[in-house]
């Protein structure tokens, strides 16, 4: 129940987060949209706010913070990441600048609430229930400094986020949550710290509560179930969330596709890929890592260990599903010879979109642990396994390990190995027909097209592969022409990131 608390003008703010491979900002300009998903946290904590209090929501990566916003508000609410830490400092120090309270959540906080002393109020772990006991505190003139909690809460009770707070159309991608927490313990992963290794999920009421939410808005299109594995518990995905998401997404013609994060078990069960499908899933990230089968002990994921990786990655395309394919370097165990086994791995893959870092340690994690320990850690933890920085003492030569990752990220994402990639993906990928779905064309995907084509085919150097590519789709799977344009545009954001 929401607490009476009086009327309060509360500020949401998200703070910008440095560029990755997550963020397509080149690829956006494509399509004409400003950000690639909005901040779901924050509509999920605006939604539990009491109903008379007065919210706003300020995206960074969308518009900036303006004087007015901060004149108005009575509290400013942030909610932050890793990667937003330079951001959020810079809020923080201007809500300061105005006297205003700052009240602060999220994993950022959460992992270094030391860090953030000049917060007023810190609601840390799951808002669930430490937004509520700040609330009720609130209320009675008295509100502590930090709120912490260890109890995990029933998402049954979790609200449909606040959509109207945005603008939707300046977004790529919408979002939802299913589940919280991952059984599986990988070593170098904070989610389990975070959010526990028991499965605790949103009923499929809920979730489809949420979608017909965002449909009743005008919603077309992309849809992100941002769970950390959602396949974490597949007796009750299958059993009752993924049939009726079919019915429901039948009965309205297949508005939405949606895309989400997984573990590569799901390939050993065909009958969860195929109800994926049915459902219009159509794309899935997985947690790939490496080839090499000592690193894949060494950091506790042994879920990927014994098995032919790339006849599961080849397995799960051919249901219909593209595979994105989070990588890492820098395990104690790399050698030298990882940098071209892992480049050959993911040329052989087909994995369009290879998202390759350095191995880090985020605190709270059983690698931040165990390198403690060692005394091998350096540096803070910025969140961006992309920016070349690692925060651990490497067993390899650091220069070494730097100049193997960028000649991965230059060969993987030249113009030529990218679109070879492409094509080894389509020839193995089995696009799910769904029959009721209408299709329409958007007039931004058609001005994606004309600018796809004026840059990748007429200004840049790429130029001739890119023709070669397109010539090779049309004639060979014409069918995929519009995931052509798509990944020629995602190849042009990467080479726009690591190419340099």
């Amino acid at each position: 129940m929401k607490n009476d608390t009086g009327t309060k003008n509360i500020l949401l703010v998200y703070p910008r987060h440095k560029e990755t491979f997550w963020s397509f900002k080149y690829a956006l300009e494509f399509i004409s949209k400003k950000s690639s998903l909005p901040p779901l946290g924050l509509l999920t904590i605006a939604a539990m706010l009491p109903d008379h209090w007065n919210a706003r929501l300020i995206d960074l990566t969308v518009e900036p913070l303006k004087a007015p916003d901060l004149e108005w508000a009575d509290y400013v609410l942030v909610s932050a990441m890793s990667i937003q830490r330079d951001s959020t400092k810079r809020v923080i120090q201007k809500a300061h600048k105005y006297g205003k309270k700052i009240i602060a959540g999220g994993p950022l906080f959460t992992t270094e609430p030391e860090e953030f002393a000049s917060v007023d109020h810190l609601i840390l772990n799951e808002g669930e229930i430490t937004l509520n006991e700040f609330l009720r505190d609130l209320e009675k003139d008295k509100p502590k400094h930090i709120y912490s909690s260890q109890r995990k809460p029933d998402l049954s009770r979790t609200p449909i986020p606040k959509w109207e707070l945005l603008t939707l159309d300046n977004y790529a991608t919408l979002c939802v949550q299913y589940s919280r927490g991952c059984p599986f313990n990988c070593e170098f992963c904070n989610v389990t710290s975070l959010f526990g290794r028991k499965i605790r999920t949103k009923s499929t009421d809920q979730i489809l509560a949420e979608l017909q939410r965002i449909y009743d808005l005008g919603w077309r299109g992309g849809v992100f179930f941002v769970d950390d594995n959602f396949i974490g518990n597949k007796i009750i995905l299958k059993q009752d969330l993924l049939p009726e998401l079919i019915k429901w997404m039948d009965k309205r013609h297949y508005p939405f596709s949606f895309f989400t994060q997984a573990s590569i078990n799901m390939a050993d069960d065909d009958n969860l890929l195929e109800l994926m499908g049915k459902a219009g899933f159509n794309k899935v990230f997985i947690g790939i890592e490496t080839p090499d089968k000592n690193s894949l002990v060494e950091c506790n994921k042994y879920h990927n260990v014994n098995r032919n990786l790339l006849a599961c990655i080849r397995k799960i395309q051919s249901y219909g599903m593209q595979v994105q394919g989070g990588f890492i370097v820098g395990f104690d165990h790399d050698k030298p010879s990882i940098f071209n086994r892992l480049t050959n791995f993911i040329q052989r893959s087909g994995i369009v979109s290879a998202m390759v870092g350095l191995l880090n340690a985020p605190k709270g994690t059983n690698l931040y642990k165990r390198l403690k320990r060692e005394n091998r850690l350096r540096n803070k933890f910025t969140g961006d396994n992309t920016d070349f920085e690692t925060n651990i003492k490497p067993k390899m030569n650091y220069e070494k390990l730097v100049a193997g990752y960028k000649k991965i990220l230059c060969r993987i994402y030249s113009p030529k190995e990218y679109y070879s990639r492409v094509r080894e993906f389509f020839r193995n990928f089995k696009p799910i027909i769904l029959k009721n779905r209408s299709i329409s064309l958007k007039s931004y995907q058609i001005k994606a097209l004309f600018r796809s084509i004026w840059i990748l085919g007429v200004k840049e150097k790429g130029r001739i592969q890119y023709w070669s590519f397109i010539l090779w789709t049309l004639f060979y799977k014409p069918k995929l022409f519009p995931e052509a344009v798509t990944f020629s545009i995602y190849g042009f954001h990467y080479r726009k990131m690591f190419l340099k």
